[in-house]
């Protein structure tokens, strides 16, 4: 299976292409779109869409992972930002893949373990995961590289990737939680709900008797 990772930016866009049979990982391509100084914003938009777009033709991947809009600085960076992020999206729908999201905490604890690691910490695991002699640069590389990391270490193998909505919901033929008891499916087939144990002991202690002596 390969992903394409996409850590969206204004000035620039990082881009990881990784490719995995569902024990090692294996590195296709990484890089980043850097704008030229001076470019309106209009015109550096376009460019990372054109090369975007390019880049999946090339590669063919079967899923895009982008990483999502989670905190700016201010307003208009998010605005920017959020353009980049739209025009990302755009080549890779227009590509025919499928795409995903993920925060960065999210990204970040699937690569490193923790939600709050450092950007030279994420360099180093995804060197550790791809087999590398060095850790991709810039940072926006290997940030794209562990967006698709994220995706593959997210997803079950064998099956697509269950939503948390859909990680939470009772199968028909399982027990319901809440109230302990089986479905009407299992009891539509003769299945008897498994039995609560009686509780004997005494519920506070007014109800507490002493044993009798002798």
């Amino acid at each position: 299976m390969r992903i394409f990772g996409i850590d969206p930016g204004s000035e620039r866009t990082g881009y990881g292409c990784v490719e995995t049979d569902g024990r090692r990982h294996q590195l296709i391509a990484c890089g980043a779109i850097t704008a030229t100084a001076g470019d309106p914003f209009p015109q550096r938009l376009a460019r990372i869409h054109r090369e975007l777009a390019a880049l999946l033709t090339a590669h063919r991947p079967e899923c895009v992972a982008v990483e999502s809009l989670f905190h700016a600085v201010n307003a208009r960076s998010a605005l920017k930002l959020g353009h980049a992020r739209g025009v990302a999206i755009l080549a890779a729908v227009e590509a025919g893949c499928d795409v995903v999201e993920y925060t960065p905490a999210e990204v970040k604890r699937a690569v490193v373990g923790y939600g709050r690691a450092e950007k030279h910490q994420v360099q180093q695991m995804i060197k550790l995961l791809l087999g590398l002699s060095k850790a991709p640069t810039p940072h926006d590389a290997s940030d794209a590289l562990a967006v698709a990391i994220c995706h593959l270490h997210s997803r079950p193998w064998g099956g697509p990737r269950r939503s948390s909505a859909e990680a939470g919901q009772v199968r028909p033929d399982e027990p319901d939680p809440s109230t302990g008891s089986g479905s009407p499916r299992a009891e539509s087939r003769g299945d008897k709900p498994r039995a609560t144990r009686a509780r004997t002991g005494p519920r506070t202690w007014r109800q507490y008797r002493p044993p009798a002596h002798g």
